[in-house]
């Protein structure tokens, strides 16, 4: 059994993913991002057996779509645990409704050999936490 924060094989340990993440992110930097993306990574909302996102040029093309649309991520936080890593963040979006222009949401990455291998979006933090196995 592996130490928490260290991957498996022998790679960057989870907290380093964790903070690479971080660094993309805040910077929307989509090139760093994909570094770390898993050529068949998916993305889908919690529980879906099939992921809108299949592979790295899908979820990067979210990205780029989200940008194009004047969507924008602010991350307040970014926390490892085990094989998984939460970020918190505020999302702005100019075009949704005055209530849905600013709205707190989280994503839980799943990582395996030092790269994403899932992403899944949640609106509620408590439903995060569940999926990432860490204490409310």
């Amino acid at each position: 059994m592996e130490p928490e924060g260290h991957a498996a094989d022998g790679g960057s340990s989870l907290a380093q993913v964790a903070e690479r993440v971080r660094a993309a992110l805040d910077s929307a930097d989509l090139e760093a991002f994909g570094d770390l993306l898993d050529p068949n990574v998916t993305w889908g909302a919690p529980g879906d057996p099939s992921p809108s996102c299949r592979n790295r040029r899908q979820v990067l093309d979210w990205y780029r779509q989200g940008r194009a649309d004047g969507r924008r991520a602010q991350v307040l936080d970014v926390t490892s645990h085990r094989d998984k890593i939460l970020v918190s963040m505020t999302v702005t979006s100019p075009r949704a409704t005055a209530d849905q222009a600013r709205a707190d949401r989280w994503q839980v990455l799943t990582i395996a050999d030092g790269l994403i291998r899932d992403i899944r979006g949640y609106d509620l933090r408590e439903d995060a936490l569940a999926a990432t196995g860490l204490p409310n």
